[in-house]
Parts: C-alpha cells; sequence; structure tokens
C-alpha cells in the first residue's frame, strides 16, 4: 500500500489546458473519488498517475517517489478500466495470471495468487471459461480479479460500472466497497455518477473544468458544500435552488425574501450568515428538508407531478417560477394543480452569493 501525491499538475493538449493546477493527498489505504460532469478532467487525471499520459507540469507522488518519468509498468499500480480490456481467446485463469506470467513468475505462485484472488471475487467455477462465456458483472469481477493478483500499491478503476445495468451496478458497487475493506490498498475511483461516490468513497473530489471544487468526505460535501456547482451536483434528487434576496435587520438576524414577497428565516447552521442587505442569493434546501406547512407562512406552490416509489413520495411542485422537488416519508394523494405550502427546515438550509456561487453560511 502506498499514499498518492499530486502537486500542481497541469495538463495541455496543445493550446487547450484540461487540468488547471491540481493538488490532492490521498492517504495510504484510503479510497478516493474523482466525481464529476463529463469532460472535468477526471479521467485525464487518472490517466497521468497511471502513467498513460503526459505531465504537462507538476509532479506525482507515489508511496513519496515522483513517478512522473516513471514507465507505467514501473508504478506498482493495477488499473480496472471501463471496458474490461479482456483478452477474448484466453480462459479467466490466463487473463487473470497473464501480468505475472509476463513477469516471469513461477506457475505455483501464479497459481497461488490467482486462486486467492478468485476466491475473494467468487470466480472459482469459471476459471476456465472465456470472456464470451460471462456476465457484465463476471466479466469486470474478472478485471479487478486480473488488478489483485498484482499485488499493486495502488489500484485505479476507470468508470468501471457504467457498462452495467442499474441493478447490477448496485450490487458491483457494494462488491468494490467490501474488497476495498479487505484488502486496504490506495484506491482512486473515477466516475461521474455523484451516488457511486458518496457510497463508496473515503473522501470525495469535486471536479470541474480542470479544477478540484471541493474535497471531503461525503457527508461533509452533502452537508456543507462549498459553492453552488457542488450543491447541486452532490445529492439525488438535486438540492432545490432558489433565486432570492438578502434582508437584514437591525440586530443580527437575516431573511431571505422571494420573488412573490414570502420571507423565511436565513439558514440557522450554528454560523454566522455573510452578505449584505438588499444582496441578490440563491436559497438552497434539500427535497427531504421541505415538509408541508400548515401556519400559512410558508411556500405556495403549485403541485405539477407525484411519483409514488414506493418508499418515498417525490412531489415536483412550482415556486416563484423555480421547479422544487420535494420527497416525503409519508403518502400523499396530491394531484397536479393542488396548492401546496412547504416550510424548510431553517437549520439545514444552505445560502450562496448569485454572482459568485460561494455558500454565505459558515459551519
Amino acid at each position: 500500500m502506498a499514499s498518492v501525491q499530486i502537486r500542481a499538475i497541469q495538463k495541455y493538449f496543445g493550446g487547450t489546458q484540461v487540468i488547471r493546477g491540481v493538488d490532492i493527498d490521498i492517504e495510504d489505504g484510503q479510497f478516493a473519488v474523482l466525481v464529476g460532469p463529463s469532460g472535468c478532467g477526471k479521467s485525464t487525471l487518472l490517466r497521468m498517475l497511471a502513467g498513460l499520459e503526459q505531465i504537462t507540469e507538476g509532479e506525482i507522488l507515489i508511496n513519496g517517489r515522483v513517478v512522473n518519468d516513471v514507465p507505467p509498468k514501473e508504478r506498482d499500480i493495477a488499473m480496472v478500466f471501463q471496458n474490461y480490456a479482456l483478452y477474448p481467446h484466453m480462459t479467466v485463469f490466463d487473463n487473470m495470471a497473464f501480468s505475472l506470467m509476463l513477469a516471469k513468475i513461477d506457475k505455483e505462485t501464479v497459481r497461488q495468487r490467482v486462486d486467492r484472488a478468485s476466491e475473494i471475487l467468487g470466480l472459482g467455477e469459471l476459471l476456465h471459461r472465456y470472456p464470451r462465456q460471462l456476465s457484465g458483472g463476471q466479466r469486470q469481477r474478472v478485471a479487478m480479479g486480473r488488478a489483485i493478483v498484482r499485488d499493486p500499491q495502488v489500484f485505479l478503476f476507470d468508470e468501471p460500472l457504467s457498462n452495467l445495468d442499474a441493478k447490477l451496478r448496485v450490487q458491483m458497487r457494494a462488491e468494490i466497497k467490501a474488497l476495498h475493506q479487505r484488502l486496504r490498498t490506495t484506491s482512486v475511483y473515477v466516475t461521474h455518477d455523484q451516488i457511486e461516490a458518496m457510497t463508496m468513497a473515503d473522501q470525495i473530489l469535486v471536479m470541474r473544468d480542470g479544477i478540484v471544487e471541493q474535497r471531503g468526505k461525503p457527508l461533509d460535501l452533502y452537508d456543507r458544500p462549498d459553492n453552488l456547482f457542488v450543491a447541486g451536483f452532490i445529492g439525488s434528487p438535486a438540492m432545490n435552488l432558489i433565486p432570492a434576496v438578502l434582508r437584514r435587520d437591525q440586530g443580527d438576524g437575516a431573511q431571505v425574501e422571494f420573488t412573490d414577497g414570502t420571507r423565511l428565516p436565513a439558514p440557522r447552521r450554528g454560523g454566522a450568515v455573510g452578505g449584505q442587505d438588499g444582496q441578490a442569493v440563491i436559497y438552497g434546501v434539500r427535497p427531504e428538508h421541505l415538509f408541508i406547512d400548515s401556519t400559512g407562512q410558508g411556500m405556495k406552490t403549485e403541485v405539477g407531478v407525484v411519483e409514488p416509489t414506493g418508499a418515498n413520495t417525490e412531489v415536483y411542485s412550482r415556486f416563484c417560477n423555480t421547479d422544487l422537488i420535494s420527497i416525503f416519508r409519508e403518502r400523499h394523494d396530491f394531484s397536479a394543480g393542488d396548492s401546496l405550502r412547504l416550510m424548510p427546515d431553517h437549520e439545514r438550509t444552505h445560502l450562496f452569493d448569485a454572482e459568485t456561487g460561494k455558500a454565505l453560511v459558515s459551519s
């Protein structure tokens, strides 16, 4: 196992800069997830870590060793790809053993390592099959087994579950997390799926346009996003974001005023509310933190669509020309066109500067 440090990394493709001075520290044994929309630079960063892309500027260290000019095969890393990259003419055993055979490791050791990996991944009965005889989930297990047998310092995962159906993705992400808990090998995982990031990571790094917008533990990012981008990206369904104006009284109190004149208390999350009276802001509240209001002082919305999911009822409504999503554990018989008043949990709301997107509530 090993730590990974990425220091002031920059990457240009011709005159286009795709990585803009990224700094990342990944501790020994940690599972770090790079998440962000397509084109944000996360896969490019992973490929530089693997040695498959040249670094324009900066340094990458694995276990304290600068590896900028070290060939991929000498970095002691193993990579699991999106498309499995299995040899179709080789059996499962031979696919898993291939890198060890190239390294001229003796056959008994190869057998022991493959047997150990196949036991961990439940592949024992499939060792004599070919990739074409396997399901997508089984092929992905083989790809992970091929990485495990190398016993690397670092595992790299490049969107390994994107080719699987929804049910199998849920199963496989649980298996990858259990595998990491067993092996404790430092892992860097790239995905555009924030649910994968939330459920698997020790540390999430949210990327956009070649920079890291925020890093931290999954629930820290969920509860305390630094800016509008992270607030809107982390969470499913996404956080409701409503334009408003900040109103301050003569004391320390602050309210948020919406375009229909409704006023609600500014967030009360234990920190001071920044911003000036009259400042344009974005008020954020997650769907599960909206409740039906009986006082008549909440947000008056008009119901558009109701989606019962069994465990929850998701209600899509309209407030001040903004679409809202609310989630209720209870079952409600709402219909399109109904008037519904909602009250946020003021301890769990968020406030952002409308111009810069930065959070205005300190935690």
